[in-house]
C-alpha cells in the first residue's frame, strides 16, 4: 500500500457521493469531486468496478436503445458482455 492510497477520502469509491442520480435522471460528478480532489479518477474507476458500477453500464446501454441508438441483439449482446465481465470478475476475488 503505497502512502496515496492512505490519503483516500471517506468517500473514495462510493458511486453514489462520486457520481449520483440527479434529478433529471442522469448522473453527474459533484463539483467537489470534480474540481477539488486529487484521486478522483482512480475514485471513479474503483466506483465504476463495482457492482453498482454495473448498473450503471446497464442505465447507459438502456438510455442507448430507448434513444434509437442501439437495437435490441445490441443491447442484449452489451448487457451480456457486462455480466460476463461481474463473472470473471468474481472469479479473480474468490
Amino acid at each position: 500500500m503505497t502512502p496515496e492510497n492512505d490519503k483516500q477520502p471517506p468517500c473514495f469509491g462510493n458511486l453514489e457521493k462520486v457520481f449520483p442520480m440527479q434529478e433529471n435522471g442522469l448522473r453527474r460528478t459533484p463539483e467537489d469531486c470534480f474540481y477539488h480532489c486529487p484521486v478522483k479518477t482512480r475514485c471513479l474507476r474503483h466506483a465504476m468496478a463495482t457492482k453498482d458500477g454495473v448498473k450503471v453500464e446497464e442505465e447507459l446501454i438502456d438510455r442507448s436503445e430507448q434513444a434509437g441508438i442501439m437495437n435490441f441483439f445490441e443491447r442484449w449482446s452489451r448487457k451480456k458482455q457486462v455480466h460476463r465481465r461481474i463473472r470473471i470478475r468474481e472469479k479473480k476475488e474468490e
